[in-house]
């Protein structure tokens, strides 16, 4: 297998684990939430925190890396219309993830501290809850739109 060929395969394999672990995570701990049971929400905010480690950190250097590495490689110059789309709709969600990593190590803390005092999580979770949420729906939508630009790599 070429270089080109190994860049193309972790590109579309980390943006599959990018894309797959970031919408896992926000449903199991979207629903979590709904349920509003203390240690189920503590625990799903340490799994959130811990998956994000683990597999989407990874994956949003990966992205970057390998992508910039095949349009050098296969001469694309990154003012590309579809490219340049890319890449700014991938800082979009980069920077609606951070505030996100912030805010889930926020309500893993709240959530700890208020299963370990069995009491209620405090409005700031709920707060924090919310920002997380509408926070996901603009990077969610800026990684369908680069997936779409990936595949499609129209002429714009």
């Amino acid at each position: 297998m070429n270089f080109y060929l190994m860049l193309k395969w972790l590109h579309i394999l980390s943006a599959t684990i990018l894309f797959g672990t970031g919408i896992g995570i926000a449903f199991f701990k979207w629903i979590s939430d709904r349920s509003g049971d203390v240690r189920a929400i503590r625990l799903s905010s340490e799994r959130t925190v811990l998956a994000d480690w683990i597999f989407t950190t990874p994956a949003v250097v990966a992205q970057p890396l390998s992508g910039l590495a095949m349009a050098l490689l296969a001469s694309h110059p990154i003012t590309t219309g579809w490219l340049a789309w890319s890449i700014l709709l991938y800082a979009v969600a980069g920077a609606c993830w951070l505030p996100v990593v912030w805010l889930q190590l926020r309500m893993r803390a709240i959530a700890r501290a208020a299963d370990e005092a069995n009491t209620v999580l405090p409005a700031l979770y709920w707060r924090y809850a919310r920002y997380w949420f509408w926070l996901g729906v603009p990077a969610f939508l800026a990684l369908l739109v680069v997936y779409w630009l990936m595949v499609a790599k129209p002429a714009l």
